[in-house]
């Protein structure tokens, strides 16, 4: 049996707590995965891996930024790999107004030049994260009053966190606040 040990290096607060769950979730609900062990995020502000990223299409990276984010998750996959062991490094932003498809090529090149034997992956949400959860708002039900028509394509209507906090049940959404395991 193989066993999956992510490292997830995100931007922002609210993925800290959201992404464990959400990779735990589709490894045991989607996949039928018998073991993942999430650490906790890597943070690192998304104005530090892409400093002029925004209103630029170059898409200029800080890459000793990038680098040091990578070194340290290799430094917390190290501990503990046996030979069934795969060790991944995430890297998963917001692309915000940025192109994905220009921007996860370069991504992809540093975070790979850093991360040595652990195999990688590069994940850019289109606009934002939450953008995920209007594309699912059906499986959401019990946190979400659904309205239909629900938005065909969100990402090109911007339908992200200001959607999901207009339909969410019990109080006010929070990027920090994730429904039970």
């Amino acid at each position: 049996m193989n066993r999956l040990r992510i490292v997830p290096i995100v931007e922002g607060h609210g993925e800290v707590e959201a992404v464990p769950v959400l990779l735990r979730r589709i490894w045991n609900d989607l996949l039928g995965g018998e073991f993942v062990e999430v650490f906790h995020p890597v943070r690192q502000p998304r104005s530090k891996l892409l400093p002029r990223a925004s209103h630029n299409s170059k898409n200029l990276l800080d890459t000793n930024e990038i680098t040091r984010a990578v070194r340290f998750a290799v430094k917390k996959l190290q501990a503990g790999s046996g030979p069934s062991t795969v060790n991944l490094i995430l890297l998963l932003l917001d692309a915000n107004s940025d192109c994905p498809k220009q921007l996860v090529p370069k991504l992809v090149s540093a975070v790979q030049a850093s991360a040595g034997s652990c195999d990688t992956a590069v994940v850019l949400a289109k606009v934002e994260y939450e953008t995920w959860f209007v594309a699912a708002a059906e499986s959401l039900r019990e946190h979400l009053k659904i309205d239909h028509p629900l938005p065909e394509l969100p990402e090109e209507q911007r339908c992200g966190k200001g959607w999901i906090e207009a339909r969410f049940f019990n109080g006010r959404y929070s990027e920090t606040i994730e429904p039970s395991e």
